[in-house]
């Protein structure tokens, strides 16, 4: 099947659960669509992808492998780079912005830090996806769609499904300070547990000291009967301090990897919330390549959502192979 057909029948399959197709007349539309390169190798197109992934960080391999991918399949050119500070992220996307390439996907941590600089790839008529966090401020700052899972309804849903397995006391620990996708994830599952929830801080890059901060602090209050983590690296760090502690506490976490599936298979942990990160890196080259090549717009500005799915010990073993691809 040739690119074009491809396109258009991926666009029929995203629009059924969302809306009806757009195309769009404002700064960022391209003046005139491009032809596949000669011989159908490809687009000349550059993007870029600024994510605030921290280096070494699970997920955010993750989520570069479906970007990298996606650029090998479209024929484009993919330049993916990350910065866990916000300022030095916003200076990545004022940095691809000089560059003048031709679409930007970005994750928005910290949505107030990147404002201006997303701001001015828009007027510089680039369009932009924003991906993973940021979904509220997605259309206010001008991208084109957010593709992503929308925290608060995976927060409530994690929150009720520690409610039905008797969880009455919930420890939420956020690995990253200011990011407002996690606090809403804990937020929400508070609300969908109905009961206590204390959040605790700590830091992705020490994982050591962030066991020690888990585990003292479940010494300390022996109500804590359940402990959601919000990264799948973490959830690994908290099953040790659990048993480190002497704590039933039960685990239950959002993203997934290789050791979750461990988890998981081995009744370690409840559930993992899959906001599938390879398809985060992934669609948004995909859409990029639509928009600038024959100008569709999918979800008719609408979120494309990749989440949230559950992965259990039912189910984790169908899954454990591809994580261990880096696929999952």
């Amino acid at each position: 099947m040739n690119k074009r057909l491809r396109h258009a029948a991926l666009a029929a399959v995203l629009v059924l659960p969302l809306a009806a197709c757009t195309s769009t007349s404002d700064s960022s539309t391209p003046a005139a669509s491009a032809a596949p390169a000669a011989g159908g190798s490809g687009y000349p197109y550059k993007f870029a992808v600024v994510t605030h992934g921290s280096a070494g960080d699970a997920f955010w391999s993750v989520v570069k492998a479906g970007a990298v991918k996606g650029g090998q399949d479209e024929g484009v050119t993919v330049d993916y780079q990350s910065d866990g500070d916000p300022t030095k992220q916003a200076q990545l996307i004022d940095a691809a912005v000089n560059q003048k390439v031709d679409g930007l996907v970005v994750s928005m941590a910290n949505p107030d830090a990147l404002k201006a600089s997303i701001q001015k790839a828009v007027a510089a008529g680039i369009p932009v996806i924003t991906i993973n966090a940021g979904l509220a401020q997605s259309k206010e700052f001008g991208a084109l769609v957010h593709v992503g899972q929308d925290e608060t309804v995976a927060g409530q849903a994690a929150g009720e499904r520690l409610k039905d397995a008797g969880v009455k006391h919930l420890l939420c620990v956020i690995q990253e300070a200011g990011n407002v996708a996690l606090e809403t994830r804990c937020s929400s599952a508070k609300a969908g547990l109905g009961g206590t929830t204390d959040n605790l801080q700590v830091d992705n890059n020490n994982p050591t000291a962030a066991q020690a901060t888990i585990k003292a602090k479940l010494q300390a209050d022996k109500s804590i009967d359940g402990v959601l983590t919000l990264g799948g690296q973490m959830a690994v760090i908290a099953s040790q301090a659990i048993a480190d502690a002497g704590s039933s506490a039960k685990l239950a976490t959002f993203d997934l990897n290789s050791d979750v599936t461990s988890l998981l298979t081995s009744g370690k942990a409840l559930f993992a919330v899959d906001q599938q990160p390879f398809a985060q890196g992934y669609m948004p080259i995909v859409l990029l390549t639509l928009y600038k090549s024959n100008l569709n717009l999918i979800g008719g500005g609408q979120p494309v959502l990749t989440g949230p799915s559950f992965v259990t010990p039912d189910n984790a073993a169908q899954v454990a192979k591809l994580a261990e691809s880096g696929t999952r």
